[in-house]
């Protein structure tokens, strides 16, 4: 683990609430200062610093003094000798910090030393995350809206697993409730016409329309024939049903392996209602006082816990509802296999269900702050700077499956992943296949093979990757070696923002931007030079930047390769 840019910014802090302290009792600064309320942050201009402080600006009040004069009684009082900072500036209250050479060569040994391991962190402690996405209803094929969800889910998991948490990836089945009823009298609508044709079998209203429904009950029907066709609904119904779900679920494992997803476990929601779950998690709120009954129905007293109305928990007919069996999943989580963070990868149209949820975990003893929601906007597919709906193969409505005909899963999962899940994005079909720079993931992976190209053609020459001293490394101090340093030094900080704020497309942005600064590094830096110790130099800078291209490609399963 990379703890380099970390450890400098935390003996930054204790060196700067060191120089306060001893301010404030020789009698330079008067007042009590909350010494947490400021920050140490990388400004947004680089030639601002390095590192910059706002400790001046909010303790102006406190010490009842100028921004400036604060920032400049702390800079007498600092001490910042063993921190790899050789300098500050003050610049309207800011202060400042620069990096040593020695930072920037400690970098590049720790790249190297680290391979496969540089930009992970522990700050998950080991503690145990569960990441429920896709979870799509098995009653059909998975649309584009699960492209997203599955990119996003995943990588989200990786990021988790790189940040030190112990990472579980479920699935959850929904082969309960109302849409499997819906699915049965799809079906067997279906089934029905096949025999006693369309006049005779009218469709139900609502019913599930797709050519996949007609396709799974020919299917049946060349298995059975008309042998379900005189015998009571319920056993047609469930016949079809158990015939059709475990294709649909199968298909549903097949598209996403296909999309480099594997998981840890299909939960089913069938689970839930045929064993204790529900029962045990109605009985909780029963025994807290929190239902009461009503035309019927057993409901739940929302309200007490901010809801703007009660909900139904077990409908007049005794069957539980969505929203029941969604607490006792949620407990199953928590309480029944002990996850320490539970999140959930959500469309945006359940926004609704969010608070609720939360609340009603609440309600039953549990912590339900411990449940994080990713809402996920739309996607819309572009081709020819048109919104595109139907495949040019089947001319059906574009799916996850069609998506994989069309586009590469290295693309894919790449491109999902450019924009915050809070974000309507475009899917833009004719970039996912250029073979340019214009395609975000050729560019990364581009960069990461002409890495290879490079030292493939030194090593042709007889010239090697050897180890640098920090002497031999302090030569690279170009604007464009040092930015491209800099930028590996961040990795692990992006990392842990990105698990702080479950948005991956902080790391494939960041990729983004170290190839831009490797091409613009090898543009201005000639690697094979003269100097012989530069040359060397240069040689491990590259190979560091290959690491870490590698390792975010890698943790995102997207291929890294070394010809292109």
């Amino acid at each position: 683990m990379s703890k380099i840019l970390f450890h400098v910014k935390k003996i930054l802090r204790e060196r700067i609430v060191a120089a306060v302290d001893f301010a404030v009792k020789s009698g330079k600064l008067q007042g009590d200062l909350a010494i947490d309320d400021f920050l140490i942050e990388i400004p947004a201009e680089r030639s601002h610093g390095d590192l910059a402080t706002n400790i001046a600006l909010v303790s102006a009040k406190i010490f009842k003094a100028a921004p400036v004069k604060i920032a400049e009684i702390i800079g007498e009082n600092l001490n910042l000798n063993d921190t790899l900072i050789e300098r500050f500036e003050i610049a309207g209250g800011f202060i400042n910090f620069f990096f040593s050479q020695d930072f920037y060569s400690a970098i590049l040994v720790d790249v190297i030393n680290l391979l496969d391991n540089y930009g992970k962190c522990n700050i998950g402690n080991g503690k145990r995350a569960i990441v429920e996405f896709v979870s799509a209803n098995p009653t059909g094929p998975m649309h584009i809206g699960n492209a997203r969800g599955g990119a996003l889910g995943d990588c989200l998991a990786a990021i988790l697993e790189a940040a030190g948490w112990d990472v579980w990836r479920e699935f959850y089945v929904n082969d309960a409730g109302n849409q499997i009823e819906k699915f049965a009298l799809s079906l067997e609508a279906r089934y029905l016409q096949i025999f006693l044709g369309k006049e005779a079998v009218k469709l139900p209203e609502d019913c599930y329309q797709g050519e996949d429904i007609n396709e799974l009950a020919k299917e049946f029907a060349c298995i059975h024939a008309d042998q379900y066709l005189k015998c009571e609904p319920k056993t047609r119904r469930e016949a079809l049903v158990n015939f059709a779900l475990p294709k649909n679920i199968n298909k549903m494992k097949s598209d996403m392996e296909k999309y480099r997803i594997n998981y840890d476990e299909w939960f089913q929601e069938s689970v839930l209602h045929n064993g204790t779950d529900i029962k045990e998690t109605v009985k909780i709120l029963e025994d807290r006082g929190l239902t009461y009954e009503s035309e019927g129905a057993l409901w739940y007293k929302a309200t007490q816990f901010g809801a703007e109305k009660d909900e139904v928990l077990i409908r007049k007919n005794g069957t539980p509802t969505y929203f029941t069996a969604d607490i006792a999943y949620h407990r199953n989580k928590l309480e029944k296999r002990g996850f320490d963070l539970c999140i959930d990868v959500w469309g945006a149209d359940h926004h609704g269900h969010v608070s609720r949820l939360k609340c009603a975990l609440d309600a039953i003893g549990l912590d339900g702050s411990k449940l994080k929601i990713v809402l996920m906007q739309l996607v819309k597919l572009v081709r020819d700077g048109e919104v595109v709906r139907m495949s040019k193969r089947t001319g059906k409505a574009i799916g996850l499956s069609d998506l994989l005909e069309e586009v590469s899963a290295d693309a894919a999962r790449f491109l999902f992943n450019m924009r915050e899940a809070n974000s309507q994005m475009e899917f833009n079909l004719d970039l996912a296949v250029q073979q340019d720079a214009q395609n975000p993931v050729y560019y990364v992976q581009y960069a990461h093979a002409r890495i290879c190209g490079i030292l493939q053609n030194l090593a042709r020459d007889g010239i090697y990757l050897n180890d640098c001293g920090c002497e031999n490394l302090a030569l690279l101090n170009s604007p464009a070696e040092r930015e491209l340093i800099f930028h590996l030094a961040r990795f692990t900080d992006e990392i842990v923002s990105a698990a702080k704020n479950y948005d991956p497309a902080r790391v494939t942005k960041y990729v983004i931007q170290l190839a831009t600064l490797f091409h613009k590094f090898y543009n201005s830096c000639r690697v094979k030079c003269q100097n012989v110790e530069l040359m060397h130099s240069r040689i491990q800078l590259c190979r560091a930047v290959q690491i870490v291209i590698k390792n975010i490609l890698k943790m995102f399963k997207i291929n890294s390769p070394e010809n292109m």
